[in-house]
């Protein structure tokens, strides 16, 4: 799932290579990622791309005051392409789910792969008229996320799992299932550990790899083109996806809990105190 540091960079990129042209055309091929209808998709036609912006994990594209917003969800991505078709595309159960062309021919695809449909487009007057931006919480780099916030923030969730309130989007917002494992193996923090019962010195070590990780996975992806985004993500990873392989700082295997539909990886000798985790559904929580 692009997440908060690959959603900036996309921005970054679309601000770049779109800003300041003008929309010849948006063809939806996936009417179902369509989440609004009025006004509708054809009224961006001939109206110029004036910024780009990002909330969380949705990305926010003003266009002749109109917002065209998405989000990738698991497993979206935004595809640039140096010379859209002039055919419009057809409908159909490929990956296409929204096309849109440039005054340069120029243009980019909204896709996604899988059977489970999550991706969502909306066109909105203003963003806040989207749901999932209205109810998000701080983001990780908003100069108010202080320490003494991220404290409010923990004791509010109580006994929540730490994993958990990272990923809740009204709490904070772009961070996702990747870079949770990533910020508790920074932090040295059991990914199963009440908020509520994070000491002073846990608190700022969880503070501290937030605001670094994800700054240095922001200025690792900035200026990449949109498709070697995931490749990068990838590649920076410590522990997430990595089940199996040595933990890079002390070389212990990295573990996995798998849940329904995702899992989680974690260092059992750095977040743990050495004891792998059993399946959530059957352990009790570390405390």
């Amino acid at each position: 799932m692009p997440e908060l540091p690959e959603v900036e960079a996309l921005r970054e990129f679309l601000t770049a290579n779109a800003v300041g042209r003008v929309v010849a055309r948006v063809d939806p091929v996936a009417l179902n990622a369509l989440k609004t209808y009025a006004p509708p998709p054809s009224a961006l036609a001939g109206l110029e791309v004036e910024r780009v912006d990002r909330h969380g994990k949705f990305l926010d594209l003003t266009i002749g005051g109109l917002h065209l917003v998405t989000h990738l969800a698991r497993a979206g991505w935004l595809q640039w392409k140096k010379s859209q078709p002039a055919a419009p595309p057809r409908p159909g159960k490929g990956p296409l789910a929204l096309r849109v062309t440039l005054d340069d021919n120029t243009g980019f695809d909204l896709t996604e792969q899988g059977t489970q449909k999550k991706l969502a487009v909306y066109l909105v007057k203003d963003p806040s008229e989207v749901p999932g931006i209205a109810r998000l919480g701080i983001d990780p780099l908003d100069p108010g996320f202080t320490v003494e916030r991220l404290v409010d923030l923990l004791k509010a969730a109580g006994r929540a799992q730490v994993k958990g309130v990272l990923t809740d989007q009204t709490v904070l917002a772009g961070v996702g299932n990747a870079y949770s494992d990533e910020v508790l193996w920074a932090a040295k923090l059991s990914p199963f550990k009440p908020a509520a019962n994070l000491t002073d010195t846990e608190i700022a070590r969880l503070h501290e790899a937030l605001t670094t990780r994800l700054r240095e996975a922001v200025a690792t992806a900035s200026g990449l083109a949109a498709g070697q985004l995931k490749a990068e993500k990838k590649a920076g990873l410590a522990v997430h996806a990595r089940t199996g392989l040595p933990c890079p700082r002390c070389g212990d295997t990295i573990r996995e809990v798998s849940f329904a539909s995702k899992s989680l990886q974690y260092c059992p000798l750095c977040q743990t105190g050495g004891k792998p985790l059993a399946d959530r559904r059957l352990s009790k929580l570390l405390k």
